[in-house]
């Protein structure tokens, strides 16, 4: 693919993903998508065949950064306290740098396609996976549950803050001082 087939494929995510979650999956059209763009819809059709093929491409790229966290997950540290924090730390370092959050607030404003496409499936399923390597199987369902939440505290940061006048490195920060708290009570008494 060349370098401005390249930018073109990412400038149509980027607008459809915008699109999607400003007016819903269901009701933004190609052509809308085109017009954004300034490109003709034979120029999308291009790139793209349908809508699904352009929200399975922007899950396909973050299921691919998700598999490495979770690689990553499996080389880090044996002591589990500090392989949880470097593995979160990470997953909000790829998450509040890159498209993560738009493709999470995408799935949070259509929720539909979560639930019906192929993509929306393997992105739940990549996501407790995830969580899964946080939490070793063996924990006790205490931990397992915090250590799903403290996953879940970086990218719902997003819409717990929604009208928030902070940056993004301050929500960054927000978010995995009460992952922190969360991971840190695993192995503790109770939990």
């Amino acid at each position: 693919m060349s370098e401005s087939t390249g930018s073109t494929r990412a400038r149509i995510q980027a607008v459809a993903l915008e699109l999607f979650t400003e007016q819903g999956y269901e009701k933004t059209s190609l052509r809308e998508i085109s017009e954004r763009l300034g490109v003709t819809k034979a120029a999308l059709y291009y790139h793209f065949k349908s809508k699904d093929d352009i929200v399975n491409s922007f899950v396909e790229d973050r299921l691919g950064r998700l598999d490495a966290l979770i690689e990553l997950g499996k080389e880090l540290p044996v002591d589990a306290a500090t392989r949880r924090r470097e593995l979160l730390s990470c997953y909000a370092e790829e998450f509040f740098g890159s498209t993560g959050h738009s493709v999470m607030r995408f799935f949070d404003q259509n929720q539909t396609v979560l639930k019906s496409l192929p993509a929306g499936q393997m992105m739940r399923e990549r996501m407790i996976r995830l969580a899964t390597v946080l939490a070793a199987p063996e924990d006790s369902a205490n931990a397992q549950l915090r250590a799903t939440l403290a996953l879940f505290a970086v990218h719902s940061s997003w819409f717990a803050l929604r009208d928030r006048e902070i940056t993004d490195s301050e929500r960054r920060d927000l978010a995995l001082e009460i992952a922190h708290e969360l991971l840190d009570r695993i192995g503790t008494a109770g939990s």
